[in-house]
Order: structure tokens, then C-alpha cells, then sequence
């Protein structure tokens, strides 16, 4: 009997990609609810903005796994789960309070620093197994997940922390 194929950097890269696309797909279910529970208009267009961003994330994770010949499957991604799941507690403690902005914020910066330090690995394993195509689009995704987590930032430094804080 043949012993089990070893699993290599290919490997790992499909099963993170498998894993972040599952997560793309619960932020894109989660951002509206994120966006109807923001009492801050420019936080609520900040959730709107992604929410589309987030659309074209996934359609370029579509593109990568058509690239692999492997069908767009998301694998079960315990990390953002737990991330959600915090951002859903933080809505039902905080609803109606002043705080309740800085801990939406708080939540979809998480979210966002998990997602930059995915599509970073992604990029570097898909330019060291040669594809050329995929790093490009996993870029373009990084890129944009680093400008989403800036604009939090500054919205949290220029007002909604200290909005919490009053």
C-alpha cells in the first residue's frame, strides 16, 4: 500500500483559499448588518463601500481557483467565525450606547487585519509557485483591504473614539 501523498506548498495554498474565501462570503453576509447597526453616517457608508468591495474580492478569489482548475469551495474558517461572533456581541451589548461605533469599528478592523494577513501569505506562496495571475489579483485585494483598514483608522482617530469617550 502506497503511503499518503505528502502535502506541499500547493496544497496549503487551496486550503487557505478555500479558508479565506468562506470568510469573504460571512463578511459580505455580515457587513449590512454592520452598516444597519452604525449610528455614525460615515462609518455606515465606510460598511456600505465594503460591502461592495468585498463582492469583487470574491469574484477575484472566483478567478484564482478557475486559474488552480479547482471549484470556488469555502472551507469552515473557525478565525473569522470567532471575529463575527465578537462583532455580534458587541452590537447586542453595545446597541443604543455611545460606545457601540467604537466597537463596530474595533470589530471590522479585526476582520480587516486578519484578511491583510492572509492575502499577504496568499501572495507571497502564489509568487513563489509561479502564478503570476493570482498574485496580481491577491494584490489587488491586499491593496484594497489595506486602504479599508486605513480609512477605519483615521474615522476612529478623528471621531468615533472620541464620540465613545464623551
Amino acid at each position: 500500500m502506497a503511503a499518503a501523498k505528502e502535502k506541499n506548498l500547493n496544497d496549503l495554498f487551496l486550503d487557505t483559499l478555500k479558508d479565506v474565501y468562506y470568510a469573504e462570503k460571512q463578511i459580505l453576509k455580515t457587513l449590512p448588518k454592520m452598516a444597519k447597526a452604525a449610528t455614525s453616517d460615515k462609518l455606515r457608508a465606510a460598511f456600505e463601500k465594503h460591502e461592495g468591495e468585498t463582492e469583487g474580492q470574491i469574484e477575484r478569489l472566483e478567478q484564482i481557483f478557475e486559474i488552480l482548475g479547482k471549484p470556488a469551495r469555502g472551507k469552515t474558517c473557525d478565525a473569522i467565525m470567532g471575529i463575527i461572533d465578537e462583532g455580534k456581541e458587541i452590537m447586542d451589548e453595545y446597541k443604543g450606547t455611545e460606545a457601540l461605533d467604537a466597537g463596530l469599528l474595533a470589530a471590522a478592523q479585526a476582520v480587516e487585519h486578519y484578511e491583510i494577513s492572509r492575502y499577504g501569505t496568499l501572495k507571497t506562496w502564489a509568487g513563489l509557485l509561479g502564478m503570476k495571475d493570482a498574485v496580481k489579483l491577491l494584490d489587488q485585494t491586499l491593496q484594497q483591504e489595506k486602504t479599508t483598514d486605513v480609512t477605519l483608522t483615521k474615522l476612529a482617530e478623528s471621531e468615533i473614539n472620541y464620540e465613545a469617550a464623551a
